[in-house]
């Protein structure tokens, strides 16, 4: 018997999703009313949408983190830590900070790429990939002032004990969701995050390259906490993927069930506006096909301007395939600084 929905109050974190379970709720046909005001509609979507990420654990459970290990880098602080999220394995995350401090300073939650490096995970902070510009991020976001945070997530880095799909299969059994298990991670990330001394709670960003960039419209669009959100390379209409065949491209982790009966990726990036959002994409990738880039621009242009802040939008194409190019970057430190 489905159990009853409970929206549980996330105390000390204001404008963070609340809410936990599996799609079946009225809300998912309530929030489309025309009867509810557009500020109600917002929140009553972004609940919808937790709703959909599967069983999930309470948002309010106590976390926790405990240091591993703290090394000095050329230019920054870095410390291991594993950190205790979701209550059913712990997470290996990498924390970075500026040598030099003064006082709070924004924090980056930095989503690692899939790319089929189950490996890499949360070392590509400090590594980098193939497909991203040098330095790596930890090195440039400490240099412009930033901590970092990344996590290894399901799957990837010190948790790729198992398959992503044994995980997906043995989770979807259970009423769960891979991608909404990495989802309530990331989440639980920023309330960590929120926990250092060195982060001020009023400038958050989060960035990340293809499942990355997913991460990093997904969280905003569910955490009003992220002030700025920066994705590379993986804004995909769904409709578009479906109509180029290009679904094969995703991993297994990227398919939530009954998503497209409620949600397009325009709706769900709309729960950004009015705040800061780049997305940056090559017109040769397959991951995004073109016309979907153009659909998901004209509608969030749209709400923007209406937001009155049509500048907080900037979507930025290149002649290029699934990758970070140098004029991505500079747009990614100027949007950084400019907006946190």
């Amino acid at each position: 018997m489905m159990k009853r929905r409970q929206f549980l109050k996330n105390s000390g974190t204001a404008g963070a999703v609340i809410g936990s379970g599996w799609a079946g709720s009225p809300l998912l046909s309530l929030f489309r009313s025309e009867k509810i005001m557009n500020s109600q509609k917002q929140e009553m979507r972004r609940k919808a949408l937790y709703e959909l990420l599967g069983d999930l654990p309470p948002r309010n459970r106590k976390i926790s983190g405990k240091k591993v290990s703290q090394q000095e880098q050329p230019g920054y602080i870095l410390e291991k830590l594993t950190l205790d999220l979701n209550g059913i394995e712990p997470v290996p995350a990498y924390f970075v900070r500026p040598k030099k401090l003064n006082g709070r300073v924004p924090v980056i939650l930095y989503n690692h790429a899939h790319g089929g490096d189950y490996k890499l995970g949360k070392d590509e902070l400090l590594r980098g990939r193939e497909a991203l510009q040098k330095p790596p991020y930890a090195e440039l976001l400490t240099s412009i002032g930033c901590c970092a945070l990344c996590l290894d997530t399901w799957v990837f880095g010190e948790r790729s004990t198992r398959t992503e799909m044994d995980t997906f299969k043995e989770m979807l059994w259970k009423g769960q969701v891979l991608w909404g298990m990495m989802v309530y991670d990331s989440i639980r990330g920023i309330d960590y995050l929120l926990s250092r001394p060195e982060a001020d709670f009023r400038r958050i960003g989060t960035l990340g390259l293809s499942m990355g960039s997913t991460m990093a419209w997904w969280v905003a669009a569910l955490d009003t906490r992220v002030k700025v959100c920066v994705d590379i390379c993986c804004l995909t209409d769904f409709d578009a993927l479906i109509s180029s065949k290009g679904l094969a491209g995703h991993g297994i982790y990227y398919y939530v069930p009954k998503l497209l009966k409620y949600f397009t990726t325009s709706q769900i990036n709309a729960l950004i506006a009015p705040r800061a959002h780049l997305s940056l994409a090559g017109t040769l990738d397959k991951l995004t096909p073109p016309e979907g880039l153009d659909r998901v621009d004209t509608e969030l242009t749209r709400i923007y301007r209406e937001a009155g802040r049509p500048e907080a939008w900037k979507l930025f194409r290149y002649d290029v395939g699934h990758q970070e190019t140098p004029e991505m970057r500079k747009e990614i430190v100027r949007f950084l600084q400019m907006y946190l």
